[in-house]
């Protein structure tokens, strides 16, 4: 009979622990190894076909088509519903889709219906902070008549030189006043059901690329240099939009297309209409963004410096302007306003400016792929 063995601890004698015997152990079972006949007997092949379980997986999604063209061709272009499980093309949704969601997408038909955009209040104070316009009263003919000065020494020059290059006008607005209010407050609600602010100018932004990094000089092939008559018709129409004289455009919402700018009045060929504001920003980071308004500012020889312009935070009205299907001559007649890079105090800037003339009521069009020829526009209506 054992004996019981008193406990160590002081405060609880009558706990004992009894002793037994360590059990023997067993020795360890010898690892069997495969030879390496057995490996290669049981090896498949590498040109065997997959495992039967593994293409019952795969047959739905080899089969899946697009629920609005019946095609299953482009299957990079196909998004999957995160509901339905059903397939569009994202060139056959409307609005088009210009890359693939990142994130869960829906299908027009699981998606909630789309609400129509809320309309900015047609209040005067109300746009006037909305758009910072200034509020001093400025002389509003001085700008006209240092124009029309400058015209009349021009005047002097031969007609050969007027004959070699086209001047860029300066926009005219609206004379009436409840018509430039309602031109501002659809632009104001189109800024606002996208989460922009409004911005006439490039802005530079922490984390992003700086101002010194916008050089025009670093432009592969380089960049035409703004003529100073050009920047004086420029700086005349930054001047009247401070003041709230916007161009003659209005922003009408399409079930089809989206947001459009369509013209409000007769403008001429060669008017300056915008210049393509937002965030500046490498090229290189924005590569896989799913935003569709990024415009190319500068192409350097060096990828790592190419800057774009992104007006998905900060933007105006040249972000809702529509872009052709250059894939077709229906598409490319389409085309009125003219997007050009130049050279401005050095730094690169994008203007839109008509390249014919266009009547009231007319929707603006512009080749989205004037430089890089990179955008999927053969899908544009």
């Amino acid at each position: 009979m054992g004996r019981a063995v008193p406990s160590s601890s002081p405060s609880s004698p009558q706990l004992g622990r009894k002793r037994t015997a360590a059990p023997t152990p067993e020795p360890p079972t010898p690892r069997r190894y495969c030879s390496m006949d057995d490996v290669m007997r049981r090896a498949c092949a590498v040109d065997a076909p997959p495992p039967v379980a593994r293409a019952r997986v795969y047959t739905y999604y080899e089969n899946l088509i697009c629920e609005t063209c019946g095609s299953g061709d482009r299957d990079d272009d196909l998004l999957l519903c995160d509901r339905c499980d059903r397939g569009h093309h994202t060139f056959c949704l409307r609005p088009i889709a210009a890359k693939v969601p990142i994130g869960p997408w829906l299908c027009p038909v699981c998606a909630p219906p789309a609400k129509a955009p809320k309309r900015f209040p047609m209040k005067q104070t109300k746009i006037i902070d909305f758009f910072g316009i200034q509020k001093d009263g400025q002389d509003a003919q001085a700008p006209k008549c240092r124009l029309s000065q400058d015209a009349r020494r021009r005047r002097k020059r031969s007609l050969v030189m007027h004959k070699k290059r086209r001047r860029i006008l300066p926009f005219v607005p609206s004379e009436d006043g409840a018509r430039r209010l309602r031109q501002m407050a659809s632009l104001a609600t189109a800024l606002t059901s996208s989460k922009t602010e409004f911005s006439n100018e490039l802005t530079y932004m922490p984390n992003m690329a700086p101002r010194s990094s916008n050089l025009a000089r670093l432009e592969v092939g380089g960049m035409q240099v703004l003529p100073k008559e050009d920047k004086e018709s420029i700086e005349l129409c930054r001047t009247m939009q401070q003041r709230g004289e916007c161009p003659p455009l209005l922003v009408v919402f399409d079930s089809l297309e989206g947001f459009t700018v369509q013209a409000d009045g007769d403008i001429k060929d060669m008017t300056f209409l915008a210049e393509y504001a937002g965030d500046v920003d490498y090229l290189e980071k924005r590569a896989n963004d799913d935003i569709d308004c990024i415009m190319t500012l500068l192409l350097t020889a060096d990828p790592s410096q190419r800057l774009v312009i992104c007006p998905d935070k900060r933007g105006n009205i040249s972000r809702f302007i529509s872009g052709i299907n250059n894939h077709t001559q229906d598409g490319k007649k389409k085309q009125n306003v003219k997007c050009v890079r130049y050279d401005i105090d050095g730094e690169s800037h994008v203007l839109l400016v008509a390249c014919r003339d266009i009547a009231c009521g007319e929707k603006l069009y512009y080749d989205y792929n004037g430089y890089e020829h990179a955008y999927p526009t053969q899908h544009f209506l």
